[in-house]
């Protein structure tokens, strides 16, 4: 990678593991065998995904039955809710603040989507009452989907709490979090006995792209997404990407064991951002306060005047800076992201809305040359429009 690169965008995606990479390579060059042959060259491949199945299962508190491999995070959000839509009939319910994977797939069912909080969590007294709507108007709910970490913010969400309200008002239905960001700052065993159904992506913690993992706790829970070829106990059909599952489970295994000591460095790098950011420039404001909410200790989302992130991200990608925005361009206008939209943010703050995500690859000098380059581009664009820049 060129030297020159600060890579401040570990939610889009993390660098692999140096040793997820090596577990992955015997098969990808030596164990290249179709797992679902009857020989034994198939059959050591076929025992390699088990062996990973064991130890994903082991690090979210589940069986190594109720682990389902799949290709990708959003595939197995779209299992979880079209899937359960397909098995009851019933309707399915989101938070304002999930990621697209789970929100467009919601809307296109028809689905209820519940507001949030300033802090991008679920409001759970209007969580409640469009259960009881729901079942007052005589429509079961199938499914009910929270994100564990959003994606954009960091917010981390209590999902013992949605779990309750669920469980109270609409106890027929599934729980479903996407826990795509949360394997690197909470323990999935916390999480999973409160849920149905668990999306992860292997690429979010250190694995390879290509790899998602399903959890339906206490066996089969939804229609399969997938179907042809039976793999997965019929649960998803396709052939298995054996060295991508392998390399999955190492990446998991290592950031299970370093989650403490990598919170605690993170949580002081991550600070040490965002203060050299706010001590450094006018208006720039922390999205999610560190001491209202809990979040992520990888998450540095700002919001900075005067500026606007389009702009801001090209400068960065200029210095060498990898970062990202809550934002999405549309009919060339930038647009403020739904999650920001749903917290209630000013469309005005919201348009200069940048997105700095630490990962386990972060340094100390990645934060402070990222800080730089950040205080020196916010300056230059706010000299040309005649805003103030610098402290």
């Amino acid at each position: 990678m060129d030297d020159r690169i600060i890579y401040l965008d570990n939610a889009a995606s993390t660098p692999m593991r140096p040793e997820a990479v090596e577990a992955m390579m015997p098969y990808l060059a030596e164990v290249y065998a179709n797992p679902s042959g009857s020989h034994r060259f198939a059959r050591r491949a076929r025992r390699a995904i088990d062996e990973a199945r064991d130890e994903v299962a082991e690090v979210i508190g589940v069986h190594p039955n109720e682990v389902v491999f799949t290709g990708c995070g959003t595939e197995s959000d779209n299992t979880a809710i079209t899937g359960a839509v397909k098995r009851t009939g019933g309707v399915s319910v989101c938070s304002a603040a999930e990621h697209h994977a789970v929100l467009h797939v919601v809307e296109s069912h028809d689905g209820t989507v519940v507001p949030v909080d300033r802090f991008a969590r679920i409001d759970l007294d209007a969580l409640a009452d469009v259960l009881d709507a729901h079942r007052d108007e005589g429509r079961t709910v199938g499914i009910v989907s929270v994100m564990a970490v959003n994606n954009e913010v960091g917010t981390i969400t209590d999902i013992a709490a949605v779990s309750a309200v669920v469980r109270r008002h609409a106890p027929d239905a599934l729980l479903h979090t996407d826990a795509v960001q949360a394997p690197s700052w909470v323990d999935l065993r916390t999480i999973s006995p409160h849920v149905d159904l668990v999306s992860l992506s292997a690429h979010k913690f250190g694995g390879p792209k290509g790899v998602g993992i399903l959890v339906e706790r206490g066996g089969p829970r939804v229609d399969p997404l997938i179907i042809g070829g039976g793999q997965e106990r019929e649960r998803r059909s396709g052939t298995h990407n054996v060295g991508g599952i392998v390399a999955a489970a190492t990446a998991l295994r290592l950031t299970d064991t370093e989650r403490t000591a990598e919170n605690e460095r993170l949580t002081i790098l991550r600070d040490r951002l965002v203060d050299g950011l706010v001590g450094r420039l006018d208006d720039v404001v922390e999205t999610i306060p560190r001491d209202e909410q809990a979040k992520a200790a990888g998450s540095a989302h700002v919001c900075v005047g005067g500026v606007e992130s389009e702009s801001l991200l090209f400068l960065l990608d200029e210095a060498g800076v990898c970062a990202s925005a809550a934002s999405a361009c549309a009919s060339g206008a930038m647009e403020p992201s739904h999650v920001l939209a749903a917290m209630g943010v000013d469309r005005a703050v919201a348009l200069g809305a940048l997105r700095l995500t630490l990962g386990h690859s972060t340094t100390e000098a990645d934060v402070d040359s990222g800080s730089e380059a950040i205080v020196n581009a916010v300056t230059r664009l706010r000299s040309h429009s005649g805003v103030g820049a610098a402290s």
